[in-house]
């Protein structure tokens, strides 16, 4: 039952012996009937407000739901992608482990050929260096042995050549020097003078041409005679006893 404040200011009462006094009652009832439309007018701004704040509620439960969706969908999305990305970083380990692996068997393929190889190349270095080195002892000792047989040679012609000097010196001991040349003079004197006269033979024999005429032309007689031919000077034969203390050196 709703009582409006008109209804309490226009409410009657029955009069009975020693009743309340009415003009307490109407106050009374005045101050009650301010007193309930206030409350009526604050019960209808309250009513606005409460309306106004439901609104509000109800959007920001929309807004709360269109965020719970939202941060749902975030999480199941970040969720996904959290799952693909733990997926692809396992991916790509597993195909990096792949590669480092295949590069780890090449590098030690490559590594164990370039090691091979040195291997090779030193021994066949070292088997080199030995070849050089036993043909460099074989020299040196074929040039041990030539050294021993020069040395041998050199000795041999050194005690000949000392051997010949001491003859050498010991004939020279019994020569007379100044006889010798003296012996060597008397040999030369008889071959220059037998030089001398067949050098003035010649140019007796030798007849000077016939002068040449000018305008007459006569033939010329053939000189008959022929020149005779140089002999060739020979020195006098020197027996053995005259050989010269010079022809012991040849």
């Amino acid at each position: 039952m709703k009582i409006t404040p008109l209804e309490i200011r226009q409410k009657t009462f029955e009069k009975a012996f020693r009743g309340l006094d009415k003009d307490e009652v109407m106050a009374f009832l005045a101050t009650l009937s301010t007193e309930w439309e206030k409350m009526q007018d604050e019960n209808k701004e309250l009513k606005i407000k409460l309306e106004s704040s439901e609104k509000e509620v109800e959007k920001l439960r929309e807004v709360e739901n269109s965020l719970f969706k939202t941060l749902k969908t975030a999480e199941d999305t970040g969720a996904s992608m959290i799952d693909q990305a733990t997926k692809a970083a396992q991916l790509h380990m597993k195909e990096t482990e792949m590669k480092a692996e295949a590069l780890m068997n090449e590098a030690k393929s490559k590594a164990k050929d370039m090691i091979e190889e040195a291997e090779m190349k030193s021994k066949t270095a070292v088997d080199d260096m030995e070849d050089r080195l036993r043909s460099m002892a074989q020299i040196y000792r074929n040039l041990e042995n030539v050294k021993e047989d020069l040395l041998s040679d050199i000795k041999t012609f050194a005690s000949e050549a000392i051997e010949k000097a001491n003859r050498v010196k010991a004939q020279l001991k019994q020569i007379d020097i100044d006889e010798e040349l003296m012996k060597v003079k008397r040999d030369s004197k008889p071959a220059s003078k037998k030089l001398t006269l067949d050098f003035d033979t010649k140019l007796e024999n030798t007849e000077p041409p016939a002068p040449k005429e000018l305008k007459v032309e006569k033939p010329q007689p053939e000189n008959k005679e022929k020149k005779e031919e140089s002999k060739p000077v020979e020195a006098p034969s020197s027996d053995s006893s005259d050989n010269s203390f010079f022809d012991d050196f040849e």
